[in-house]
């Protein structure tokens, strides 16, 4: 357990630090649903690391398991709908500002509901590889994630019986 959790730590820690290197080197400016998903990935890779340091056994581990469960499946969805969105962009854009001005322009209870709407381009594609966008990845991510998660439990399951 503790090895599984420290790696996948490292491995949303590499992911979140590419997604700035894009941002801040390569000027690519993330949309909210793009940042709800760095928040989704930031609570997997902290419950990595929290599950490596802590090594929990029994109920404290199904505890992990499911938390880290719903931030995937979270950050599953937010990826799934932003992907649905650049393979069939909206006729009228559904962006408004963008993140930093909510922000700064509107208090956090006001600002929080408008970047759960998603505000910015975030149909836009900025960047591929293999000729998947980083909400395509971002998706295969968390699916990945949720997989992963499921053949363990499953496997420690067969194991205690």
């Amino acid at each position: 357990v503790r090895i599984l959790g420290l790696a996948l730590f490292a491995t949303c820690a590499a992911l979140l630090a590419f997604g700035l290197y894009l941002q801040h080197i390569q000027g690519i400016e993330p949309c909210p649903m793009c940042i709800m998903q760095r928040y989704a990935m930031m609570v997997c890779g902290v419950l990595g690391l929290i599950t490596g340091l802590h090594n929990p056994r029994g109920r404290g581990l199904l505890v992990y398991a499911a938390l880290l469960a719903a931030s995937a499946l979270a950050g599953a969805g937010i990826a799934a709908r932003q992907s649905w969105m650049q393979w069939y962009p909206p006729a009228v854009s559904e962006c408004g500002p963008g993140l930093e001005y909510m922000l700064e322009s509107f208090p956090l209870s006001s600002a929080l509901p408008m970047i759960f709407r998603g505000a910015g381009d975030c149909s836009a594609i900025d960047w591929t590889l293999l000729g998947l966008t980083i909400a395509n990845w971002s998706f295969l991510v968390f699916a990945s994630i949720l997989l992963g998660l499921g053949v363990f439990l499953l496997q420690r399951r067969k194991t205690r019986h």
